[in-house]
């Protein structure tokens, strides 16, 4: 099937040492998917948290549809994620036993519907942070260096 990114989360891979993904979809109304069809949706400051053995998106926001009057929803409302029973185990166990965080990666759609990946992991810590951008600082200065050897 093919697949479109809508949206990316920018900061996951920044703030979280992912060590997972995970495909899930998502519940959502008919004004909320013509507003992701425009690309109106911000996966920044969201995170997944299971309550009562469903797992929920928190802090995703999807803009109001433009003509959806009385049907726009809130645009931060908590939107239910369809997982599997065996699944929503398995990720509860990591985030209570483990002190792992759930983190919506991207939304992009797979065929007609709308998924979401979750990235399983740890955050960083600052130090951690300053590593990874001193190593990506350290590989463009040897990529620089080669691209200038070549070319002289």
């Amino acid at each position: 099937m093919e697949t479109k990114l809508i949206s990316k989360n920018s900061v996951a891979k920044h703030n979280y040492d992912i060590k997972d993904t995970l495909e899930a979809g998502i519940v959502l109304t008919g004004t909320e998917i013509k507003s992701i069809r425009l690309g109106k949706v911000n996966l920044k400051d969201s995170y997944v948290n299971i309550k009562n053995n469903e797992a929920y998106v928190y802090g995703m926001h999807i803009s109001p549809y433009e003509f959806g009057n009385i049907f726009n929803k809130d645009p931060l409302r908590n939107r239910k994620l369809l997982l599997k029973k065996r699944e929503i185990e398995k990720l509860y166990n990591l985030v209570k036993q483990q002190g792992m965080s759930l983190i919506p990666i991207s939304l992009y759609f797979r065929g007609s519907f709308v998924k979401l990946e979750l990235g399983i992991g740890k955050g960083k810590k600052l130090y951690d942070k300053r590593e990874d951008i001193a190593k990506r600082d350290a590989e463009m200065k040897i990529k620089r260096a080669m691209k200038e050897k070549n070319i002289n």
